[in-house]
């Protein structure tokens, strides 16, 4: 099972990932291991979606981070 995830920054931006463990990962965010968040913290997860295939994960968090996928991103799941 792997995860795609939204996380709302201190600064009010998002971030979007994937992992196969949200638990650990959140961890790492935390402990200022990851770089984009480091500096941004505390971070709040907006929304995780769980998918059976990473393939399909993976193909999720890049659409997620196209320029359509942050509008649709932004309409569905996400308020500003």
């Amino acid at each position: 099972m792997h995860t795609v995830y939204i996380l709302k920054c201190a600064d009010d931006s998002h971030y979007v990932g994937c992992t196969g463990n949200l638990e650990n990962r959140l961890i790492r965010h935390n402990r200022k291991e990851v770089h984009y968040t480091k500096s941004r913290l505390p971070v709040e997860v907006v929304l995780s979606i769980n998918f059976p295939d990473r393939y399909k994960a993976f193909a999720f968090e890049r659409y997620l981070k196209s320029g359509s996928g942050r509008a649709f991103m932004y309409k569905r799941f996400v308020s500003r």
